[in-house]
């Protein structure tokens, strides 16, 4: 059920995308045992000039394969997401040719009252939804 949303520069293909949240899916799927029917994915395509992402001062390069991934998520817990992290890294760079220096994650946590799916309603706190860790 986390909301993936990738930023990318143009440039990439049809294809090439799918591969990503392809890949990215089942990355997340093992590391956070959701149902494979929660797949939420949104892809931003931006021009060079309009995404700066450096390293921090820690000596990673950056080409323009760079991914910036936001994960918007209900608490999982840091093993979780450090968890998430390799896998994705680790099926990106064999999937999709992507380095791991090119691929740049940051996590936004919030509550069970924070999703509504439709209809007007917060289904994890309706029951409509199980609350999974």
């Amino acid at each position: 059920m986390p909301l993936l949303h990738f930023h990318i520069y143009e440039g990439r293909n049809e294809e090439q995308i799918k591969k990503l949240l392809d890949t990215a899916h089942e990355a997340m799927l093992e590391a956070f045992q959701v149902p494979r029917g929660d797949r939420y994915q949104i892809v931003t395509e931006h021009k060079p000039s309009h995404m700066i992402l450096e390293d921090t001062g820690l000596g990673i390069p950056r080409t323009k394969d760079m991914v910036l991934l936001q994960v918007f998520s209900r608490p999982r817990g840091d093993g979780g997401f450090a968890l998430f992290y390799r896998l994705l890294t680790e099926r990106l760079e064999a999937e999709c040719g992507i380095k791991s220096s090119d691929v740049m994650i940051s996590v936004v946590e919030n509550k069970d009252a924070h999703w509504s799916f439709g209809l007007g309603r917060a289904q994890f706190l309706t029951g409509e939804l199980p609350l999974r860790k």
